[in-house]
């Protein structure tokens, strides 16, 4: 049950969003409600105490009682606004908004938002685009979970099992070490270092771009991951990683060293804080720009499937034939959850021929 905390002047509760919602009783007699909640219990006793302050200065006036039952569109603009988000999250949550769920519900009733209304909604976005379609009805039934937890709705009427889950339409096949080699040699020079780091440590596009001079300890062969960069509209957004467990050191293949260190001597900008990999202007580099190079490169080492986050799972499916444990996969790529990292180990190709065989040792010995 939200927790309820009582006052000399309204109410204020901690629901289950972990929000904060303030109440009162005014002159009228009537139970009023804060048009928003609040991130903080001090915010809520602010907003209390100034609506406390026009009544004892005969400045109060009620708000107008809503005639209409609240929309969909509605309470959607408010939990969007109110959430602590990423700025690409934020961006992708509202575009899914604007193109796949306004459009059928903007106007609609929470109340009136029923199973089989969202069932028919679900079936009418197809099966082409199966991780846009779950994102879609993920987005729509967190947001009516929000209207249950802030009681405008009894319960959330998404309730399709597996709708929020995709299977991959694209199955991703690993490079091999001898493919990475040859995409690596046919990349002009200035990108080398970046498709060897991507392919060997794991790292995500918008980390490698953000790397730093003083991110990068040759001495003891170690990348410190602290930030990442994201376009959101065109603009290019300097934040945190992607999660929590983004921000870590990891540590590089040792055959990387040299390599690397002659990069940073003919391609990284100047000063402590240069960008490891810049453009010619000195800025971040865009992933069309390296598209250009690496499109021809994968055409080169006969993998034109490779997608440039392949590398990644490359990396991750490289560590994991090591016999690398979950807790070290996670880890060293940065994911806040086993499942993802549970992927990379049984991935690895050859590895379950290396365990029979190892079997067998413990026959013989």
């Amino acid at each position: 049950m939200p927790k309820r905390h009582r006052r000399s002047f309204g109410a204020i509760r901690k629901l289950p969003s972990k929000r904060f919602q303030a109440t009162y009783t005014g002159p009228d007699l009537t139970k009023h409600t804060a048009p928003s909640t609040f991130e903080t219990r001090e915010d809520a006793e602010g907003w209390l105490a100034g609506v406390r302050r026009k009544i004892q200065n005969d400045e109060w006036t009620p708000r107008p009682v809503r005639k209409t039952a609240r929309t969909f569109g509605d309470y959607a603009d408010t939990w969007l606004r109110e959430r602590t988000l990423a700025p690409r999250t934020r961006a992708h949550y509202n575009w899914l908004l604007q193109t796949r769920i306004l459009p059928t519900f903007a106007t609609v009733p929470l109340k009136a938002i029923t199973g089989p209304f969202v069932r028919e909604w679900h079936s009418t976005m197809g099966t082409s685009t199966p991780t846009l379609r779950s994102h879609a009805y993920g987005l729509l039934r967190t947001i009516l979970a929000g209207a249950v937890e802030d009681e405008l709705i009894a319960a959330n009427p998404c309730h399709i099992r597996g709708a929020g889950n995709a299977k991959r339409v694209h199955r991703i096949k690993p490079a091999t070490v001898e493919q990475i080699t040859e995409l690596v040699a046919a990349m002009p020079d200035k990108y080398r270092a970046l498709t060897l780091l991507a392919a060997w440590c794991g790292l995500r596009f918008g980390e490698l771009t953000e790397l730093r001079r003083a991110d990068m300890d040759l001495k003891n062969n170690v990348l410190h991951v602290r930030r990442g960069v994201v376009r959101v509209n065109g603009a290019v957004v300097i934040g945190r990683p992607k999660s929590e467990a983004g921000i870590r050191d990891v540590n590089i293949p040792p055959h990387l060293s040299t390599f690397l260190e002659d990069h940073r001597a003919r391609f990284a900008a100047p000063g402590r804080d240069g960008l490891l990999f810049p453009t010619v202007t000195g800025g971040h580099l865009a992933p069309a720009t390296l598209y250009k190079s690496f499109y021809k490169a994968r055409k080169a080492a006969g993998r034109d499937d490779l997608r440039w986050h392949d590398l990644r799972h490359t990396g991750a499916v490289l560590a994991a034939s090591t016999g690398a444990t979950l807790a070290e996969l996670m880890a060293r790529l940065g994911h806040s959850t086993p499942q993802a990292a549970l992927r990379y180990q049984h991935a690895a190709d050859g590895r379950d021929k290396a365990i029979a065989a190892r079997l067998s040792e413990l026959a013989k010995g």
